[in-house]
């Protein structure tokens, strides 16, 4: 696989293939080789980050994964790549979680089909 730089190289370096997936024996988080993040381990090394930010409030993995996700929507990333880099089993379960956020609504939607269709 080729990598390259940025959020597509990050996720080359760790396993994780940005077109198809993660192999069974490959750990996108590592405490060393083969060997899975321990969440205790985890949560201290995010403690420790959040307190050299000066961050009062500890964030939790799972609402730092849904800002992640809120923060790409904001972005304009599309839901499919949403989707690949959220490691969902379909577009629908991104769409179930995140829908809401998505821009445009089905008034907007109307309004640009009536837009492009009127002569």
């Amino acid at each position: 696989m080729a990598c390259q730089s940025g959020l597509q190289g990050t996720y080359c370096s760790t396993g994780v293939s940005v077109g198809g997936g993660v192999a069974d024996d490959q750990l996108v988080l590592a405490d060393g080789p083969g060997m899975p993040y321990r969440a205790a381990s985890f949560y201290r090394r995010a403690d420790r980050a959040w307190a050299e930010a000066g961050l009062t409030d500890r964030l939790r993995l799972h609402q730092a994964r849904h800002t992640y996700a809120s923060f790409m929507i904001a972005a304009g990333i599309n839901a499919k790549a949403l989707s690949v880099f959220m490691g969902h089993s379909s577009i629908k379960v991104t769409f179930d979680l995140y829908g809401h956020l998505m821009p445009g609504t089905e008034a907007e939607a109307a309004a640009l089909l009536d837009a492009f269709l009127d002569p």
